[in-house]
């Protein structure tokens, strides 16, 4: 039944009803309609930040966490723009998002009134700016729907001033789960099984969307079924168990052995991910000639996209790996049986020995001033509580991160997604929002730190108890490190300068402790490897947001 109301209650009740009870935002004096109304409405929340890349974070990190879109709202087109870097992120990883923004009055034509929706629609979904009021139960109830449905991603939405405060008869009516389970085809399943079971030497390789589509368990079955090398890209959600004997940990064409191990490989299975997706230009074609790719995944146009494909399945991932184990259990005789046991046992041996390789290299450094990454990563897991929920910004010691913090399901370990930094503040802070009922640590790069910065300020003003880890290196090192691929794997040069790449150290150090207490958070500044678990347990008996300002050695 319809009922008479301004654009802006229209707009409160159907959050409502579609079930948002978070907002994260940075208002301007165009918001104030909304913000107004808020306070009549102590059931929607509102999380105020300080700079709109806050925001964006935190609503990032709530949606994924949630698994359904969050309500970001920014300011007119100056703020808009500032969520602009973080609303691309959303779009290539396919976070569910509904980001808005108000506008002037739409009778200023003739004055600054900026295209709002065309200024956002590179980097969204869908786009619309509404400039009458009986349009904001609609377009609202399609914002939720586009956000929501494969392929997921931010959706935008800006309201005239005169949208908002107009009178109109409203149907408040919220969107409809879309399910989209759908199955693979039979062929192309029983082809990808026959590749897979003649292949001497295959990998698996897992994505975001793999965790998205709740088929950890079913990975875990086909690896050990046919023994799979397994191996994530560009691990921001658990969609393996870290800690399985088969599990390599992330792949990045970055690194040369990575690189070297395709070459070795006669079959690769890609599911729920872009497909050796990469910063660098290796080559138009990665895989060599003998070499199949087997891919399957959930979004149309991500298969064949950008490594050619043998067999391109588009299907759900989890049904599709259902009905691949299925097609490979159908087909397996005692020979297949006995040969892929020898296999996962080889390759249990393969995964433990880099594991020790790994422990010998930190070994031997141990004890450095200041301490090394390994040290510092090693103490901080030991310490933390076993159910925490670790939030991974550790920019270029994400390698060394990985190592010691491990994941057994989706939401135990989450990175910021995508390839900005300057995300982890506001990423830690919804991960929190999102899981009050568990500690949340929030590992961070020092300059990825310092983009965002005035993100503490909110876990200071809404009590927003998580642990904001600070990985202070005193640099911007993972230029370093890119440097580095590019001049030795890039220009061949025997020997790299990226350790003196210019503009990449800051001279000026980061006292991020005495920032993080002027906001009103504790905090602590620490220097001793042996310090950390302390100021671990303190922080988590605080019940307080915190800061831990870890000097850390930064050398390449």
């Amino acid at each position: 039944m319809s009922e008479k109301m301004t654009g802006k209650q229209a707009l409160l009740e159907m959050l409502k009803a579609e079930g948002v009870t978070h907002i994260f935002g940075n208002p301007g004096t165009s918001e104030a309609p909304i913000i107004d109304m808020l306070g009549d409405h102590p059931e929607l929340r509102y999380f105020l930040t300080l700079q709109e890349s806050v925001a964006m974070g935190m609503g990032e990190a709530y949606a994924r966490a949630t698994e359904t879109a969050s309500f970001v709202s920014l300011h007119v087109d100056s703020g808009l723009a500032n969520g602009i870097a973080l609303m691309l992120d959303a779009l290539n990883t396919g976070t569910p998002m509904v980001v808005t923004s108000a506008n002037y009055d739409a009778r200023k034509m003739n004055e600054t009134k900026t295209d709002l929706a065309e200024l956002v629609r590179p980097v969204t979904k869908w786009a619309v700016e509404i400039n009458l009021p009986d349009q904001i139960p609609s377009v609202i109830r399609r914002a939720f729907n586009e956000a929501n449905s494969h392929p997921k991603g931010p959706v935008y939405v800006g309201f005239t001033a005169n949208a908002l405060e107009a009178e109109a008869e409203m149907n408040i009516v919220p969107s409809k789960k879309v399910y989209d389970s759908y199955r693979p085809d039979s062929q192309g399943i029983n082809e990808a099984a026959a590749a897979l079971l003649a292949a001497k030497n295959p990998m698996l390789m897992v994505g975001d969307r793999v965790s998205e589509d709740h088929a950890n368990d079913v990975a875990v079955e086909l690896a050990e079924l046919v023994g799979l090398p397994v191996h994530q890209s560009r691990g921001a959600e658990v969609a393996f168990p870290t800690t399985h004997p088969q599990f390599f940990g992330n792949h990045t064409l970055r690194v040369k052995a990575n690189r070297e191990l395709l070459e070795e490989v006669d079959l690769v299975l890609a599911v729920g991910m872009d497909a050796l997706d990469e910063l660098f230009y290796w080559g138009d074609v990665i895989l060599g000639p003998n070499t199949k790719l087997v891919h399957i995944d959930p979004i149309p146009g991500r298969v064949g996209r950008s490594e050619p494909t043998d067999i391109g399945i588009l299907a759900n991932c989890k049904v599709g790996l259902e009905e691949l184990v299925s097609a490979v259990k159908s087909k397996l005789t005692p020979e297949l049986e006995k040969q892929f046991a020898g296999r996962r046992a080889d390759v249990e041996s393969e995964v433990k020995t880099k594991r020790q390789n790994f422990d010998d290299a930190a070994a031997a450094k141990w004890d450095n001033k200041p301490m090394t990454p390994a040290r510092m990563m090693s103490e901080l897991a030991r310490a933390i509580p076993e159910n925490a929920i670790v939030v991974d910004d550790s920019i270029s010691n994400r390698a060394v991160m990985r190592h010691y913090f491990q994941g057994q399901v989706r939401g135990d370990l989450r990175a910021f997604r995508g390839q900005s930094i300057g995300g982890g503040i506001g990423t830690t802070m919804g991960t929190q929002v999102a899981n009050p009922d568990r500690p949340v640590f929030g590992i961070i790069g020092d300059g990825s730190a310092m983009m965002t910065i005035q993100g503490l300020w909110t876990a200071a003003n809404d009590n927003i108890p998580c642990v904001f880890v600070i990985c202070n290196n005193g640099m911007y090192r993972v230029l370093k490190v890119n440097f580095d691929v590019y001049q030795r794997d890039i220009l061949q040069q025997k020997e790299s300068a990226g350790a003196n790449l210019p503009y990449s150290d800051f001279p000026t150090p980061f006292d991020v402790s005495g920032i993080a207490s002027s906001m009103g958070l504790q905090a602590e500044r620490i220097t001793d490897p042996n310090e950390i678990a302390g100021a671990v347990q303190r922080a988590v008996a605080s019940g307080k947001p915190t800061v831990l300002d870890i000097v850390i050695d930064g050398s390449l």
